[in-house]
């Protein structure tokens, strides 16, 4: 019994082995026949069972039977397709391009576009690293909205861009903040700067309160680590941005805050405008016993 058990089992194995090299060479075949319209055929049906690795190979083999042909326009988009279910992203990416570039006037040029510029989103980052895509992804998606603003897909491509907006924002908040956290005097008036050019390419930013809020905490701390002489203008900053930020937010979270460091801002001019005024009467008191001193 235990005998029958393991040749059956050495059958089956064997069965199995014959049936996967079976497959195998009957794709090698189909790969190396000259029968181009079979194996366009044959590429299109593991295309539709979602078999993408060997329809891609097929299709590759297929491009240049094809060039010049009317057979060739397919083969560009449904390349494209291939790689992108692939989730080969930049590949697609190219042969989308390829085909509006190729295809002006065809019907799915507005599709391909519109992938196109939506692989760029599929490679756009974390908001932590480097944006370079995401800068790419808004172009393309904005050029399709510029060549088709009538499209359904307009819609979708200006919200992408919304959310690839609202990422560029998260990274630069994330970078001014950075200054602040930093905590060394140029930093703090780094993030100041920071914050502010933010704000001007943000102006409907979702961080616009707390960023203004955060200007005053850094011009704060940048002007009380300032030499006593130039202590009297930046704390004077601190009392513009905290006027203006009570303005724009009058109930804002971090009003309570705010009112503080605007009174010890108040108390930093106070002290730096007596400190000044010691300064200017010692200088003028060294002058005057200066100009007494008899001259030989």
């Amino acid at each position: 019994m235990f005998i029958n058990r393991r040749i059956a089992a050495w059958v089956a194995g064997l069965f199995l082995v014959v049936m996967v090299v079976g497959c195998k060479s009957k794709f090698e075949k189909l790969r190396a026949s000259n029968n181009i319209a079979q194996k366009y055929q044959e590429a299109l049906k593991y295309y539709n069972k979602k078999k993408y690795s060997k329809a891609l190979i097929l299709f590759d083999d297929l491009m240049v039977k094809y060039r010049g042909q009317s057979e060739a326009e397919d083969l560009y988009y449904y390349t494209a397709y291939t790689n992108y279910n692939l989730r080969d992203y930049t590949t697609a990416r190219f042969h989308f391009k390829q085909f509006t570039d190729t295809y002006p006037n065809s019907a799915r040029a507005e599709e391909c576009r519109y992938m196109g510029a939506y692989c760029y989103f599929l490679e756009s980052p974390k908001a932590g690293l480097d944006q370079e895509y995401t800068y790419r992804a808004i172009e393309a998606l904005q050029l399709f909205i510029n060549l088709y603003p009538d499209s359904e897909r307009a819609k979708e491509a200006s919200g992408l861009i919304q959310q690839l907006r609202d990422k560029l924002e998260a990274k630069a908040f994330a970078n001014a903040k950075l200054y602040l956290d930093m905590g060394l005097q140029d930093d703090y008036r780094a993030a100041v700067i920071a914050f502010d050019n933010v704000l001007r390419e943000f102006p409907d930013t979702k961080y616009a309160e707390e960023m203004e809020f955060l200007s005053i905490k850094a011009q704060y701390l940048y002007a009380n680590q300032s030499h006593p002489r130039r202590q009297e203008e930046r704390f004077s900053e601190v009392l513009d941005l905290y006027a203006n930020f009570i303005v724009d937010y009058p109930e804002s979270k971090f009003r309570k805050e705010a009112d503080q460091l605007n009174k010890d801002a108040e108390k930093g001019v106070e002290q730096a405008t007596k400190y000044m005024a010691q300064v200017a009467a010692a200088t003028a008191a060294q002058t005057a016993e200066k100009a007494e001193e008899p001259t030989n």
